[in-house]
């Protein structure tokens, strides 16, 4: 009997994978992932220095207790607005606060509220002037900073624009921290009054925004050489 004849459709068009072939697919996943690997270690790396290096610049400059801090002749506030979605923002009183104290303990004798001012009705510089003023601070002896949009602007434009060599800086610690940093590596003697900290929803929201802005602030003094995005003319700090 004659063996049946295959039918040619119905061949099989499936082809073992040649071991040479298979040999060198695992060789270049293998590079693949140790390449994956490296560059991770690399990144998490670089995102753990920039954060302690904001650290070590400030140690012994940060102070939380009013009474220790150095006399220094200016002050700066970085600014925020009052208000979150319709909500009170915290950042805001407590950085009024804190500079409110600096000023009645006799610390400072000029302040400058650095903030946005971009949009026409969006003035962080104007309602923490106007919250200071409401504190007992005299009007004359506190400068408005239309243009600080970043820190990185409020610090350099401080020397470049306000002339000052020496400021105490008053935010929270994590800002204190970074501002110092950026201080040191424009020029700048600087120390930090640490308002009270934020321990809500919204603080925690802050401090991861802020390992991604430590990188940035590496960046910006290392490599990028970012300067503000407005300069402009000096401007005379009251005698």
């Amino acid at each position: 009997m004659a063996a049946p004849r295959t039918n040619p459709t119905t061949r099989s068009h499936t082809h073992p994978v040649k071991p040479a072939v298979k040999k060198r697919f695992q060789v270049i996943f293998k590079a693949f992932r140790r390449t994956i690997f490296w560059l991770g270690l690399l990144g998490f790396s670089i995102i753990a220095y920039a954060n302690i290096t904001a650290v070590w610049a400030s140690r012994g400059k940060i102070f939380s207790d009013v009474s220790k801090l150095p006399p220094t002749k200016v002050g700066l506030v970085f600014g925020t607005t009052d208000r979150v979605n319709g909500r009170e923002n915290l950042y805001f009183r407590y950085r009024i606060e804190a500079a409110t104290a600096v000023w009645k303990a006799g610390k400072i004798e000029t302040l400058i509220v650095s903030g946005d001012n971009r949009e026409r009705y969006y003035n962080e510089p104007e309602k923490m002037r106007r919250a200071l003023i409401e504190h007992g601070i005299p009007a004359d002896r506190i400068v408005s900073d239309y243009a600080g949009l970043r820190t990185l602007d409020s610090v350099v434009r401080a020397k470049e624009i306000f002339g000052t060599e020496s400021i105490l800086f008053i935010s929270q610690r994590f800002q204190n921290e970074r501002a110092i940093y950026l201080a040191k590596a424009n020029g700048i003697k600087a120390c930090g009054y640490n308002a009270q900290d934020v321990d809500t929803h919204n603080g925690i929201k802050t401090k991861l925004r802020e390992v991604g802005a430590r990188v940035k602030m590496w960046l910006d003094v290392n490599f990028l050489n970012t300067r503000p995005k407005h300069l402009g003319e000096k401007v005379e700090m009251p005698e």
